[in-house]
């Protein structure tokens, strides 16, 4: 196999940002909250993204609350906002910014007006839709509604628990999608496996939360304070950095 394997790092700990990048991601999805599956991160932590980065991509989730994807009037308009906000900040690097948004259906199928509002918030910065995308009941269906909405990229685990239980669905969506829109594989992706899901499924790009507990700071304890956090471990984006250049070269 021939070309080059993007990896994507999700983080919530601002540190993570420079950790990633020194450790070789091409780019980060940036968020807050990954403990409720991640929702919108704050202005000032985006900003400092963006401050932080030098070279490496800027994803920023835009996710109003935790629980499903269904949003209301008043949801979406935050969330169009919210984009708004963002794509307003400093890019002191001109780093590439983008954006992962999603909106579903009550019966699960994508909502074509709530994301099209949402993908032309975001104007000419590129958009993943996020793995709500495995909610749907018929994914190749999905998969041409968000091509017709000039989504860039798609989230996905092939609608399995990982992406490598997902393999057999991730290769048939990289197949339809063709160069139309980019299938990103994302899942329980590892240092251990992501090789062989490169090779198994065509994907071209890899996503994964690469985490390591962190013990507190803090000297006195709290309710609010378990005695450890998730970081970003630059070890593990580095073995998968590694691993996926192996494939390519």
């Amino acid at each position: 196999m021939t070309g080059r394997v993007t990896v994507e790092i999700c983080l919530d700990d601002l540190a993570g940002v420079r950790t990633a990048e020194e450790a070789g991601a091409d780019r980060i999805e940036l968020c807050s909250a990954l403990g409720d599956g991640g929702l919108t991160p704050s202005i000032g932590t985006v900003a400092a993204a963006l401050g932080t980065a030098r070279t490496m991509g800027v994803n920023v989730l835009v996710r109003q609350r935790p629980g499903d994807f269904v949003f209301d009037a008043d949801e979406l308009a935050a969330m169009v906002t919210d984009i708004l906000a963002v794509r307003a900040l400093p890019n002191p690097h001109g780093v590439p910014l983008a954006f992962v948004v999603g909106a579903l259906s009550p019966d699960g199928t994508v909502d074509a007006t709530a994301s099209r509002a949402l993908v032309d918030a975001c104007g000419d910065a590129p958009v993943t839709f996020h793995k709500a995308f495995d909610q749907t009941p018929d994914r190749s269906a999905a998969l041409e509604t968000l091509v017709s909405l000039g989504v860039a990229r798609v989230l996905t685990s092939g609608g399995a628990a990982t992406a490598v239980d997902g393999a057999a669905a991730l290769a048939s969506l990289v197949a339809q999608a063709g160069d139309r829109i980019v299938v990103l594989a994302g899942g329980g992706v590892r240092p251990a496996n992501v090789a062989s899901l490169v090779r198994g499924t065509g994907v071209r790009e890899v996503h994964l939360r690469a985490a390591v507990s962190t013990p507190s700071a803090a000297a006195v304890g709290s309710i609010y304070d378990s005695g450890s956090r998730d970081t970003t471990s630059g070890a593990v984006v580095a073995q998968v950095v590694a691993a996926v250049r192996e494939v390519a070269a």
